[in-house]
């Protein structure tokens, strides 16, 4: 922001003595507030006339640690409330986060401008701006290993991921943007909306993601998507929101969710009476999708759909590819994603430690 000076009109005005020198001209323009100067003393017309202009009265002293009192005209008040709006407007969620402590996501109800103003509607202006604030997750368990990304909703560590990314797992490891590797540890799980929330240990300073508002979104507006698949860290695809409120259809069996981690990554999912990649179970779940045509890969699970703002609208779950084989596939720009209204409407109960 830049700060604008401009000049202000002080608004205090002299206020003449009612009680004026000894003469006054007959020409002299009369001030209404006086009172008429007395008559003329008798004495020699031609003696020069003493001088006209007004005492000015003495200042009377002001009580002692008082300061005298400033009028302040309406401009300047205008001005004053002008500047006071701009500062609360511009400063109340970052405000209300410093106060609340590090666990606080960053949110907004409305459109908030996290890319710069000079590279604002660019792809690269939004990778720029919240790629810190995305992770690749290497999950290992029993049955294999897998990677996923997550998107960091607070300075300390706090991730958002896929379910499946992280069902089962004994062991979690987190690569953040910059190459730093941290432990985590997964806090709680809901596999009936494929969301989990994990936590790094000993992290802070980390760059959090600010969460948008999914119900703003619309059908065509442009979005970039950030996640790591097949392990390529930080991969940036872009799109447009194709459809929304689809509903998909996932496995909620960790046994599952296991096979599917050991074959490769690839997510079964049902779709329109459909299933895609494989086999999603008989234990299942349905939710509401934001559908986009950026491209998804096996690894994007849990990354970030992003508006041109900078906003998290939605964590990607869900990618169709023509072939089953998980060595040859790749997007044919049929993803899913979670919206982040439902991700934030969660996250009290995944923080509580929730594990349905």
């Amino acid at each position: 922001m830049s700060m604008t000076e401009s000049l202000r009109q002080n608004g205090e005005y002299e206020h003449a003595n009612p009680y004026q020198g000894p003469h006054q001209h007959a020409s002299s323009p009369v001030n209404p507030e006086w009172p008429p100067p007395p008559a003329q003393p008798p004495g020699n017309p031609t003696q020069p006339l003493p001088d006209m202009r007004p005492e000015q009265p003495e200042q009377p002293a002001e009580p002692h640690g008082r300061r005298p009192a400033r009028r302040r005209g309406p401009a300047a008040l205008l001005v004053a409330v002008a500047i006071v709006a701009a500062a609360v407007g511009g400063g109340t969620a970052y405000g209300i986060q410093e106060l609340a402590g590090g666990d606080t996501v960053a949110s907004s109800s409305t459109s908030t401008n996290v890319v710069p103003s000079s590279q604002k509607g660019t792809v690269s202006g939004v990778a720029k701006a919240v790629s810190p604030s995305i992770v690749e997750i290497n999950a290992t368990s029993n049955a294999g290993s897998s990677t996923g990304s997550g998107v960091i909703i607070t300075d300390d560590g706090e991730i958002i991921t896929n379910n499946h990314v992280v069902s089962g797992a004994s062991s979690v490891k987190v690569t953040t943007s910059d190459g730093k590797q941290y432990t985590a540890e997964v806090v709680g799980t809901d596999s009936k909306k494929d969301l989990a929330l994990i936590k790094l240990q000993n992290a802070s300073g980390l760059k959090a993601a600010t969460l948008g508002d999914s119900d703003g979104v619309g059908v065509g507006d442009q979005v970039v998507a950030i996640g790591s698949p097949e392990g390529l860290t930080g991969t940036v695809t872009s799109g447009i929101v194709s459809a929304l409120d689809r509903d998909v259809t996932v496995s909620t069996d960790e046994g599952q969710e296991q096979q599917q981690q050991r074959q490769g990554g690839q997510w079964p999912f049902e779709f329109g009476g459909q299933q895609f990649n494989g086999d999603t179970g008989s234990s299942t779940t349905t939710y509401k999708a934001i559908q986009t045509d950026a491209s998804l890969n096996p690894g994007n699970s849990g990354g970030a759909l992003i508006d041109m703002n900078g906003n998290i609208i939605g964590i990607n779950s869900a990618m169709y590819s023509a072939t089953e084989s998980s060595a040859s596939a790749g997007s044919v720009g049929l993803g899913f994603a979670i919206p982040i209204n439902t991700v934030k409407a969660d996250l009290p109960e995944l923080r509580a430690g929730a594990s349905n």
